[in-house]
């Protein structure tokens, strides 16, 4: 702190007006580590006018170009108190179009008046993260201080000093205004690292501000961190490659200018090559492969602590620094070295974010003879939080597959942990064959368990296979296009309910039937709605994209529609999720269907009907175990349960034999005592089937089992069925 003092108090007492301001107010934000600052002089006896910035966007600055003493703004108080002031929790805002918005937890805005004797005639504000220290008050009232003195010999500055304001309101500088040369470069800077999220963002906004205008000779920069004694190059400009391969995770040494920046904490100025080789003999090698003749060290410090190094090389040395161009680069290093430190922990963040959501998300989707698939999930641009979108796809028995996209509403670590229990749940309820409006139903009451609020959107199709439908539950979701075969699109007309946690139980389901080979897109809002883009436009563009695209390849689609509505570039606030499935219906004659007589006899009937299907399928080797099971499933239901009763046999990946009735009453397998006459059916069933299960129906309940095919016949073509009309019932 010392140090910065000292070098602001040994700038030329005549230095341009305006780089005073902004070497003041550059030493500020560096030193207390803000995001950003401002210094406001009086204009007239009234107004308050800006004349520097450092780190604030366009929106901020024309909400603070001109400000009224009795307004409530911080700069505005300071002024008319006379003392320094802290407003917590808050930031320049540009949502609102005055200053004032709302910032992250623990910032505020710290001000103080810029004296003439005792009557304030300005104010320094610097945008913090945290409450100034003792210490740092100190510092921003030395500086402001500084400040007044240096002002005074300025022409524009007769009114600040006689108390008189109509040449001041006149001359005052305008930071509305771009200035040439070094001012406009660091003014430019300030702004591009208040929104660099990234290490080479820093570096670039470092290249295109400070490669030019700094010393007016720069060759090449070079931007490294030093971790468990070695350093690392985080980016550069000008380096050639293999130096660059070179120098990236070289050892620190003991002569070693990196060393000496990050030891001392101060800047390392090497003016030859001559020097170089005296002081560094070791690593001259690397600095004359660059082709500069003299290199700068600046020491990158934030919070306390330097952890690296900006090196600035140049091809000519003509004169040593001004005073004013050591405290410039100087307080230029300490702005890097806050938005690197920044950029540093958004990457980790961001990484460790996008990590929990792909692991939250499918790894892969299944292979189903139900559907072809393809995913797309891309996240948001750079500066928003990891999302809550997901999808999913569930096999389920009996030739169905239910389809599942969702939106947690907002960004960040707790929505994609809300993501990942919405999902696990929806996987479980989904295995239990509840209906989709239940599921719904059991979903929303999990979002209200979870205590959080938080609101999702989600939608659930279900689809069948053996008949085409498809029962869709959309809980504040966007509908899913159906492309058909012949090219045409259409929208699915939801009957929509409001969000989980928003919406009253129960929830409607729309039926529809979807063509054999159609499309199904489903999809979040931030593929199709944006600031610039509402969703019914969106909507409309997406289907201009699909029109035509029933035979496209699917990961071709995904990738036209992702190009198509997120073009490259362009700023994305949300995540956003496409799933596609092209459907296939399961054929006419891989489907059997009997009714079967309410009486003792049917399971000796339906035992006859299996033992022909499976001939005709060629399937004979599975009839001895499928004679079983059926016995056992329509015996229980004979004696349980109430009619009619059906059978169906259905020829997929595996065969499914199933028994429909319409009772309510679900079967439930139990441990038969050796004394018991019975209570073992379900037993045997669970041991002869690979899997069985049971589900609701429109009518009643169904009782299924699969078994697996054999290998050879599962390649060979089917024959037809046998027993009346096979797709019946």
């Amino acid at each position: 702190m010392r140090a910065r003092l000292a070098l602001l108090e040994s700038v030329e007492r005549y230095t341009e007006s305006a780089e005073i301001l902004r070497l003041a107010l550059l030493h500020s934000v560096a030193e207390l580590g803000g995001l950003g600052g401002a210094v406001h002089l009086r204009g007239s006896p009234s107004t308050l006018r800006l004349a520097a910035t450092a780190g604030l966007s366009p929106a901020d600055v024309r909400a603070w170009e001109r400000l009224g003493e009795e307004d409530e703004q911080a700069p505005a108080q300071a002024v008319r108190l006379g003392r320094r002031t802290w407003h917590p929790h808050h930031r320049f805002g540009h949502a609102t179009g005055t200053a004032g918005g709302e910032g992250p937890p623990g910032a505020g805005l710290a001000v103080v008046p810029v004296l003439n004797g005792d009557r304030p005639v300005g104010a320094l504000t610097v945008v913090t993260t945290a409450r100034p220290s003792p210490e740092h008050w100190d510092f921003l009232c030395a500086v402001s201080a500084w400040v007044q003195e240096r002002i005074r010999a300025a022409p524009w500055a007769d009114g600040l000093r006689d108390g008189r304001s109509g040449s001041a309101s006149r001359d005052v500088p305008d930071a509305g205004a771009r200035t040439e040369g070094r001012a406009s470069g660091t003014t430019d800077l300030s702004a591009a690292l208040a929104g660099a999220y990234s290490c080479q963002d820093v570096v670039d906004a470092l290249a295109h501000n400070v490669l030019p205008s700094v010393a007016g000779s720069s060759l090449f920069l070079l931007v490294n961190v030093v971790e468990d004694g070695r350093v690392h190059a985080l980016g550069s400009r000008g380096v050639p490659g293999d130096v660059l391969h070179q120098v990236d995770g070289r050892p620190l040494l003991e002569r070693d200018p990196v060393r000496e920046a990050v030891v001392s904490g101060e800047p390392v100025f090497v003016r030859s090559m001559r020097e170089y080789r005296t002081r560094y003999p070791e690593l001259v090698h690397f600095a004359e492969a660059t082709g500069a003749h003299a290199v700068v060290h600046l020491p990158l410090t934030a919070t306390g602590h330097t952890f690296g190094v900006c090196v600035l090389g140049y091809e000519r040395w003509d004169a040593a620094l001004t005073q004013e161009e050591t405290s410039l680069l100087t307080a230029v290093s300490a702005l890097v070295a806050q938005a690197l430190e920044r950029a540093r922990l958004y990457e980790a963040e961001s990484t460790r974010s996008r990590a929990l959501q792909r692991s939250l998300l499918p790894q892969s989707l299944p292979r189903l003879r139900e559907c072809t698939l393809a995913a797309r999930c891309l996240p948001a641009g750079r500066g928003a939080a990891v999302g809550g979108d997901w999808y999913d796809v569930i096999p389920l028995s009996a030739g169905r597959v239910a389809f599942v996209v969702g939106d947690v509403m907002g960004h960040g670590l707790s929505e994609a942990a809300t993501m990942g229990r919405l999902r696990t749940a929806i996987r479980t309820l989904a295995d239990l064959e509840l209906p989709p409006d239940e599921i719904m139903s059991h979903l929303n009451g999990t979002m209200d368990d979870l205590g959080q609020e938080a609101y999702a959107t989600c939608l659930y199709a279900l689809y069948d296979s053996t008949d085409g439908r498809c029962s869709i539950v959309s809980a504040g979701h966007p509908p899913p296009a159906v492309v058909r075969p012949d090219g045409s699109v259409h929208f699915v007309g939801l009957d929509v309910d409001p969000p989980l946690c928003a919406a009253d139980p129960p929830f409607r389901t729309t039926e529809v039937t979807v063509p054999a080979e159609s499309l199904l897109v489903f999809y979040t809002d931030g593929l199709v709605r944006s600031a610039e883009r509402p969703v019914d436009q969106g909507m409309s563009e997406l289907t201009d994209l699909l029109r035509g695209a029933g035979r496209t390849d699917l990961d071709e689609l995904g990738a036209h529609l992702v190009e198509g509505l997120l073009p490259p570039g362009g700023s994305r606030a949300d995540d956003s999720v496409v799933l596609l499935a092209r459907v296939h219906a399961l054929a006419a004659d891989r489907v059997a269907s009997w009714p079967l007589p309410e009486d003792p006899q049917a399971a000796g009937q339906a035992r006859g009907l299996v033992r022909r299907q499976l001939e005709a399928w060629q399937l004979e080797e599975l009839t001895t175990t499928t004679e079983l099971l059926v016995s056992e499933l329509v015996g229980n239901v004979v004696r349980y349960a109430t009619g009619p009763v059906r059978l169906r046999l259905l020829r997929g990946e595996e065969l499914i034999c199933e028994v429909s009735d319409s009772s309510l009453t679900m079967p439930r397998i139990r441990h038969a005592a050796e004394t018991d006459e019975g209570g073992r059916g379900l037993q045997l069933v669970s041991a002869l089937a690979r899997s069985w299960g049971t589900r609701y129906t429109e009518t009643g309940k169904s009782i299924w089992t699969a078994q697996p095919l054999p290998r050879p016949v599962a390649a060979t073509g089917s024959a037809a069925g046998v027993g009346g009309n096979p797709r019946s019932g």
